[in-house]
């Protein structure tokens, strides 16, 4: 498996995110999702995840959440943080988080589209004294089980315009069985080939890049 950053980085960027996470709420009140999301906007969120190591052993957790908050809202926060002792289910949470994202190599958004930050909390009771690898595989069921549930972008789209899957075919010029592939993610549209992404986004009236999961 690849990972997603070298693991000598990987101790440190946990410790990053789960101080980062446990000053977002312990001291500047936000709600974990309401400040996950903010983490999601500013953009630092694609640094932290390529291993940057100006992001994930560069800066504090605190210095992380601070410029999170700048990058968000403008505005610039000075609060101190107060010393804690005893790691909180947020730092828990956080801590794992990026061990699996890590470990994984899907990105920030990707977990969270599955697993906001108040469902990793919820997790907390059975998995905190847990080996991480129990961690891992949860989430591993949790995402491939949201993949054989969910709709592809292909198909959304689709009936979005009120399409059948014949329709679209005799639109784009792209197989019908190619197409049925496609949303049953047999075939991963993301590696499709450029000349049938172009063909299938033209029928749809939608942008190449809106039909990649």
């Amino acid at each position: 498996m690849t990972h997603a950053y070298k693991e000598s980085y990987l101790n440190k960027a946990q410790k990053t995110l789960a101080a980062m996470m446990d000053y977002a709420v312990f001291d500047l009140k936000y709600e974990p999702d309401e400040f996950f999301m903010l983490f999601l906007q500013s953009g630092l969120v694609d640094e932290f995840g390529r291993g940057n190591p100006k992001y994930i052993a560069g800066k504090s957790g605190v210095e992380l959440a601070r410029e999170v908050v700048f990058i968000t809202t403008g505005q610039s926060v000075e609060t101190a943080p107060t010393p804690r002792f005893d790691r909180s289910p947020i730092y828990w949470a956080g801590w794992a988080l990026a061990y699996y994202q890590w470990y994984s190599g899907h990105s920030f958004e990707e977990i969270h589209k599955v697993l906001p930050f108040t469902e990793l909390l919820r997790m907390y009771p059975t998995l905190h004294e847990a080996d991480i690898n129990k961690f891992v595989s949860t989430v591993d069921e949790l995402l491939t089980e949201s993949k054989n549930i969910s709709e592809t972008n292909l198909s959304r789209l689709r009936k979005a315009r009120g399409l059948s899957q014949k329709e679209l075919s005799k639109a784009s010029g792209v197989a019908l069985r190619m197409i049925q592939l496609y949303e049953q993610r047999q075939n991963d549209i993301n590696k499709a080939q450029a000349a049938s992404l172009h063909s299938l986004a033209q029928a749809l009236g939608c942008k190449m890049e809106n039909l990649f999961e």
